[in-house]
């Protein structure tokens, strides 16, 4: 049996079906308190389920060595630049799986172990060696084979995140795919288990459902309902019970969530109409808003003038008054102007000194002053820069398919990566992305999809956008994509742990020594190396400073 390995970084995305031309990666550094990545590659020229393989390192309890599985995807977008892996449909790696220790092999398929440090902040400073053992575990091969890494764990911590980071956490999901009752026990210990591994990978903030987000959905159609609040209704009175809400706020708080995005006021794409809204009159439950109730309505209006200030004296007596964030509509156009503008008039007046913030892309709509925090995707940012939009956030989804950086399957895992560096140069002070774990069809139609098969949402958005998670048989399944925007958040922290020492203008242009240009969202490095080097130069830096 001819069996072959190799060292490549996080950063290198493997196919099974085309040889490997990755360039060898045995050593780096890290920062105290980092998550560091990197893979085994491994190739047989003979069918096997004999090889297991073991980890040879001290101190082991910091490492875990996953698989690196294969999804299948035939939707890449819509039109390609020059900066991408592919354009054709294929297995792509992107789920991590969990490993018990031994290996399969599929003749002339290379495939990768996905192996993880996670360095504590108080661990001793030095260099280690991580060593994989592969090895026959019966007679019927002789393999006796050890790859080595070399980790260089600087004497510097890596500050906390400052970035305001949230992926769309959609709770109904979580209910249908494991056919439970929402806000069950079951239901709650599940979203717990997501809650974690959200905060795990630098997620702080999360969509908070007080009703059933009005996001992707058909007109007319609906999601099940994640509604948090529990209202009743007297005549033109309304109460409320925020039992619920809390319990959800305690979970957040106890997993490492520190933000909260309340869900929105006016459906998606124009806030014509209201969400839907369920509340108990005479004892019995009614949608009492929803898509029969224009967003201008008299009675929502009411409605919203009773809640709130009751909504937001709980949140400053938990102190949450600067932790929390309100959205009108998700995604208006030019178009809808007028009608977002009525809208956002009628939320400013509720939310008192509370931000509202809106992923929208015109910058008409700040210039005009109906919103002061708006969140344009990567490639409309620069007109957002222009008008001097303070506290920027920013954010991608499914059309962001040119120059600009994005988390594809057919993209380079180095175009993913960068985004911390250009969030950096950017000053950037939040990230939206609105799939954490959307596993339905476009507009909810079709809310019984495979995730490990259908990961575009129903042929509607490109393969690697509706999702950073699977769901796996009792929680989260990781995914590569996930792991790598990880690394980025790790880069952002490591530059502003810089500026802190240095400067901003010394850490910018330590950033962009060598180039002939600035960095910019459309105009930056896509070479792998590049990205790695600069890494090691910044790591390089901190550690002379320390």
């Amino acid at each position: 049996m001819l069996f072959k390995t190799k060292l490549v970084s996080s950063l290198e995305k493997v196919f099974c079906d085309e040889e490997l031309k990755s360039h060898e990666f045995k050593c780096a550094s890290a920062l105290l308190g980092e998550v560091f990545s990197f893979q085994i590659a491994y190739w047989s020229d003979t069918y096997s389920n004999d090889i297991n393989f073991e980890l040879i390192s001290i101190p082991g309890e910091f490492i875990s060595i996953r698989s690196t599985g294969f999804t299948p995807c035939d939707d890449l977008g819509w039109i390609f630049d020059s900066n991408v892996l592919r354009k054709t449909p294929g297995l792509y790696p992107e789920p991590l799986y969990p490993s018990d220790g031994s290996l399969f092999l599929l003749p002339f398929q290379w495939r990768t172990l996905w192996v993880t440090v996670r360095i504590p902040e108080n661990f001793t400073p030095g260099k280690y060696d991580i060593s994989i053992h592969f090895f026959s575990k019966g007679t019927e091969q002789n393999l006796d084979l050890t790859e080595t890494f070399s980790l260089d764990i600087l004497p510097v911590a890596l500050p906390k995140q400052t970035l305001i980071h949230t992926e769309w956490f959609h709770a109904d999901c979580i209910a249908t795919y494991y056919k439970v009752d929402c806000w069950s026990e079951k239901h709650w210990e599940l979203i717990g288990k997501y809650l974690v591994n959200a905060a795990q990978h630098g997620i702080n903030m999360i969509l908070t459902p007080l009703w059933t987000p009005p996001l992707d959905t058909a007109v007319g159609g609906e999601r099940p309902t994640t509604q948090l609040l529990k209202i009743a209704k007297t005549g033109s009175s309304y109460t409320f019970d925020f039992s619920c809400l809390e319990r959800w706020i305690e979970l957040c708080l106890k997993s490492g969530i520190e933000y909260f995005e309340i869900s929105h006021f006016f459906t998606q794409w124009g806030a014509a109409f209201t969400p839907k809204i369920v509340v108990s009159e005479n004892g019995i439950e009614t949608k009492l808003f929803g898509w029969h109730v224009s967003s201008t309505d008299h009675e929502y209006k009411n409605f919203l003038e009773q809640l709130m200030p009751q909504l937001l004296k709980l949140f400053r007596c938990r102190n949450l008054a600067e932790k929390c964030f309100f959205h009108v509509s998700d995604e208006p156009s030019i178009n809808h102007i007028e009608k977002y503008s009525q809208a956002a008039a009628i939320i400013r007046e509720l939310v008192d000194e509370f931000p509202v913030i809106d992923a929208l892309s015109n910058v008409d709509f700040y210039k005009n002053g109906i919103i002061s925090n708006p969140i344009p995707t990567n490639n409309h940012i620069e007109s957002f820069v222009d008008a001097g939009v303070k506290n920027l956030w920013t954010y991608y989804c499914c059309g962001q398919l040119v120059d600009v950086p994005n988390r594809f399957f057919h993209f380079p895992s180095a175009r993913n990566r960068i985004m911390g560096l250009l969030m950096f140069k950017y000053n950037i002070h939040g990230f939206l992305h609105w799939g954490f774990n959307f596993w339905y069809s476009r507009h909810s139609v079709n809310q019984k999809m495979d995730p490990f098969r259908l990961q575009k949402a129903g042929m509607a958005f490109p393969g690697g956008d509706a999702f950073m998670v699977y769901p796996g048989e009792n929680g989260p399944i990781d995914s590569l994509k996930y792991e790598v925007f990880m690394e980025c958040l790790q880069d952002l922290r490591a530059l502003r742990l810089l500026e802190e020492k240095i400067g901003r203008d010394a850490t910018v242009e330590l950033l962009e020594n060598g180039l002939d240009y600035q960095l910019k969202m459309d105009n930056y490095p896509s070479e792998t190396a590049w990205l790695l080097n600069r890494r090691e130069q910044i790591n390089s830096k901190l550690a002379a400073l320390a």
